[in-house]
């Protein structure tokens, strides 16, 4: 009995363990509260997993880095492979990191060459 106890607790430390994980990982913690839009030209574009990403270069303030959903959820908005090129003008609409110093930005919506791809829609707080 006292092992299957321990076994018990065992699997419910490494299930809570594996949640915090996936929270911390996919969390907003790290980002501000308020949207902000950026516009700038693609640089380069990843669709790898964890998360498909661009960088995007400013006229003013140098080159960002745009973290899109996780693959599935990008593939849903409608943004996959060939769907942006470097080169392409980009705007996006999300939430900047709060560390200042830092050049990265998690997107809710983007917009390449007239085409909306909502990201997180539900998160969305300017249409």
């Amino acid at each position: 009995m006292q092992a299957a106890t321990t076994r018990m607790v065992v699997l419910a430390a490494t299930a809570s363990m594996t949640a915090f994980a996936a929270f911390a990982h996919h969390g907003w913690t790290w980002a501000e509260e308020e949207q902000t839009e950026l516009t700038g030209t693609i640089r380069t574009v990843s669709i790898a997993p964890p998360h498909p990403s661009l960088e995007v270069e400013t006229a003013s303030d140098g080159v960002w880095r745009i973290e899109l959903g996780n693959p599935r959820q990008t593939q849903r908005s409608g943004f996959v492979e060939g769907s942006a090129e470097p080169g392409d003008a980009i705007v996006v609409l999300g939430n900047r990191s709060l560390d200042q110093n830092e050049k990265r930005m998690k997107a809710v919506r983007i917009t390449v060459a007239g085409k909306v791809f909502d990201i997180y829609p539900e998160r969305i707080e300017t249409n």
